[in-house]
């Protein structure tokens, strides 16, 4: 867990224990291997190589207890299942969900697709997707929200190109949310503003962001450590939050899937 959130106290929550009792655990195990296995930075809690080391031998053991379990208790699930991620989730909340769900039902294999909610809904639609995780604006009542992320203004550290007139923008295509979100909150402000790149393809837009010829707006979790959130006094206007929900694409879905979606209600929360 401390792999996984770089805080002892979030780690604590995860399992249910106190900060003090993981602290004593960790400096037990460290005394065990006689190898220092966390290291404090400003990013937080991180491993030292042995404690990378240490990391991949003890996941190996937990997905072989969890095969073994799954085998004999005949609790375990298998199939295939066929998942949709917005780009911008995909590198933050995906290694969690899967890696979970897979230490439970290790026969199970995910195929996962990203792209933005749009395109997702098409093809949930189109049943080329069981489920999907997407994004809702704020106000919709049709789904249910497990989780909700502001939108942010982001730019390059050290880049001018919050302050350019007209403001350069990279954003994604016309009908996802954060697009809609800039145009809106620009054009209600009375900002002037360009769309110089759009595109479905959040690495693209990030390349663009990173040259310093534009910013963007992307959902707070979404924003790569190497790229700011630009703050409220460089004079851009406020944006909204959106919601995440799962979405199948069958009222009935197979146990398999109601399996997977109950999953990702559960964990994403706590991410």
């Amino acid at each position: 867990m401390i792999a996984e959130t770089h805080t002892l106290s979030r780690a604590a929550a995860r399992v249910g224990k106190t900060q003090a009792a993981i602290s004593m655990q960790v400096k037990r195990l460290e005394q065990i291997v006689d190898q220092p296995l966390l290291t404090r930075t400003g990013r937080g809690v991180l491993l030292t190589p042995h404690g990378e080391r240490l990391l991949v031998h003890a996941q190996k053991i937990l997905r072989y207890h969890d095969e073994a379990f799954a085998e004999l208790s005949g609790t375990g699930l298998s199939g295939t299942i066929r998942f949709g991620c917005p780009d911008d989730y995909a590198t933050v909340f995906l290694p969690h969900l899967l890696r979970g769900f897979a230490r439970r039902h290790p026969q199970v294999l995910v195929e996962v697709f990203c792209a933005s909610t749009p395109r997702l809904l098409e093809r949930l639609k189109g049943h080329a997707l069981d489920l999907a995780l997407t994004s809702h604006p704020e106000g919709e009542k049709r789904k249910v929200i497990i989780r909700r992320e502001p939108f942010v203004w982001v730019g390059f550290l050290g880049s001018d190109a919050a302050s350019q007139n007209p403001l350069q923008l990279a954003v994604g295509d016309p009908d996802t949310l954060d697009h809609q979100a800039a145009r809106k909150s620009l054009e209600r402000a009375g900002k002037s503003y360009r769309i110089a790149y759009a595109t479905g393809s959040i690495a693209g837009l990030t390349a663009v962001v990173r040259s310093g010829q534009a910013i963007a707006v992307l959902t707070q979790t979404a924003v790569p450590p190497d790229l700011e959130i630009v703050p409220p006094g460089r004079g851009l206007p406020p944006l909204p939050s959106v919601g995440i929900a799962v979405t199948l694409s069958s009222e009935r879905p197979a146990r398999l899937i109601r399996a997977f979606a109950d999953h990702i209600r559960s964990v994403l929360p706590t991410l």
